[in-house]
């Protein structure tokens, strides 16, 4: 195995506010963009509109559990098209037509009868009609538009999840409160149409990174068909899906495993308040250094961090200290803040961008579908052995995950990749 150590790449200057200057208008135009994601919108706003609709039209909380399985299925196939839309089309075009028919989407969802299919349906089609709004558009441009200090740009703008997350609860839940649930869904479509006409429209690419440029052209990187049979990019496919899956499991399970320890639910949830906030620092703080440091060591050493929480969560009981609990449930949002930033990272310096978008989406679908496979497996397991067995073998993932990304070995000079016709 390739044991780089971290310093095998060339760390880059001290921090310069050159790149950032120049470039602060395509990150906040890529933050507005993550939180306004068809992704982010949809999962941050269910939570809020769960009751509502329960209250409304007569669906348990189960049932509308499940739209979470079906986004995610249909996030996991769209995904996939995204980069090669953008190439084809362009990214103005392609975003500029999903964020209007995501606009008409969700102001049809105000229809939804008591036939709770066709709500499933929405939800597995939103991700395709929303489809030039995912993650894979606005890291594009970000990687695009930074070259030196990209692993900190890309984390700032993956905040925007963040945003999301404290944003939508009040908002939705004020507009509900007013105007019923179908204001909810009205709200999304108008963010979504604000942010578009606004800002978006006028500072995407017009154009796409053509399939036939070459490197001549200002875009390096290796074909994609080149990159999927290459053994980096299913190490990187395998490893980060193994580290996911887990943090879904350790996401999940941890303040129900804390509640059968005795905690209270307020004091299991104020326990776990530690991951979100870890997960933000995590994610700058990660991203900041994969700027200095071979990515895929320090990738190893923080996605690792959860196994270490995960050690710590098995050997408590009732008494152990509260600050220990939230060291061990921080540890797990410092993996689950650092995750995404690293996957597109990694992409970018061992593939390039010239196939960026493909890779990634088709990166992202795969992981997508191993995260939305793992819950039955976890759920199979707790049923069958409690928690114990279901922690170790989350702690065993993010041990096994980091170690595969140590071999990827050194950065490849993409500069040299000659495009195949």
């Amino acid at each position: 195995m390739n044991t780089h150590a971290i310093s095998a790449a060339p760390a880059t200057p001290p921090l310069a506010t050159s790149e950032f200057r120049s470039g602060w208008k395509t990150l906040l135009l890529a933050l507005a963009g993550v939180a306004t994601s068809v992704s982010a919108l949809l999962i941050y706003s269910l939570g809020t509109l769960i009751v509502p609709l329960s209250d409304a039209l007569g669906w348990s909380k189960a049932d509308l559990q499940l739209l979470v399985s079906f986004l995610a299925a249909g996030g996991a196939v769209s995904v996939n098209f995204v980069g090669w839309l953008n190439a084809r089309y362009g990214m103005r075009a392609v975003t500029g037509v999903s964020m209007l028919a995501l606009v008409l989407a969700f102001a049809s969802l105000t229809l939804a009868s008591s036939a709770i299919g066709w709500l499933y349906l929405g939800y597995f089609l939103l991700p395709f009609i929303g489809i030039g709004t995912t993650p894979v558009t606005w890291t594009h441009i970000v990687n695009l538009r930074f070259k030196r200090h990209r692993g900190l740009a890309l984390s700032l703008v993956l905040c925007g999840t963040g945003l999301a997350a404290a944003a939508l609860p009040p908002l939705l839940s004020a507009a509900v409160a007013r105007w019923g649930w179908q204001a909810g869904y009205l709200s999304l479509g108008g963010l979504v149409l604000v942010f578009w006409l606004s800002t978006a429209w006028r500072n995407l690419p017009a154009q796409g990174v053509a399939t036939n440029r070459t490197p001549t052209d200002g875009v390096d990187g290796i074909p994609w068909r080149q990159a999927v049979g290459s053994r980096s990019f299913w190490t990187c496919n395998i490893a980060l899906a193994l580290v996911v899956s887990a943090l879904y499991g350790l996401t999940a399970n941890t303040v129900p495993m804390l509640r059968g320890l005795g905690f209270s639910a307020a004091t299991a949830a104020g326990i776990f308040s530690s991951f979100g906030v870890a997960l933000i620092a995590g994610r700058i703080f990660v991203g900041a250094l994969i700027d200095r440091y071979w990515a895929p060591g320090v990738a190893a050493i923080v996605l690792a961090m959860p196994a270490i929480g995960c050690a710590l969560l098995l050997s408590a009981d009732a008494h152990t200290p509260l600050a220990l609990l939230v060291a061990a449930t921080a540890l797990c949002g410092v993996g689950a803040g650092a995750e995404f930033d690293i996957a597109a990272y990694l992409v970018s310096r061992y593939f390039g961008l010239r196939d960026y978008g493909r890779l990634f989406g088709m990166h992202l679908g795969l992981v997508t579908i191993g995260s939305a496979v793992s819950p039955f497996a976890f759920g199979a397991l707790l049923k069958a052995s409690g928690y114990h067995p279901l922690f170790m073998l989350c702690g065993g993932a993010c041990v096994l995950g980091p170690a595969l990304l140590l071999t990827l070995g050194r950065y490849p000079d993409l500069s040299k990749t000659e495009t195949k016709p």
